[in-house]
């Protein structure tokens, strides 16, 4: 599954997973200063990872089944971009 990704379909991957590691740190970041240390947001982001990045994945082992060729991808990367805007909106309500 993972061998169908092709170059602009790992950049993509590795926006959203950059993205959600960024937004790991600021939280990370804000609660070893605000001195309210939880292990709870930890489990956040395996959600997040289970919601967001497995059906990426899945999409892209579908992308070699699509006839056409681009249906999928569409999706992948739609899926990609609302990805990266929620973080970024998350990352810009933090800052």
């Amino acid at each position: 599954m993972l061998g169908s990704l092709t170059l602009w379909m790992e950049v993509a991957m590795w926006v959203v997973l950059g993205s959600m590691g960024a937004n790991l740190l600021v939280d990370l970041f804000k609660m070893v200063t605000g001195g309210k240390f939880s292990t709870d947001f930890v489990l956040g982001y395996l959600k997040d990872l289970l919601y967001y990045v497995l059906p990426l994945l899945l999409l892209a082992g579908l992308s070699m089944m699509d006839v056409t060729g681009w249906v999928v991808l569409v999706g992948y990367y739609l899926g990609a971009l609302a990805v990266l805007l929620k973080y970024l909106m998350d990352l810009k309500g933090k800052l």
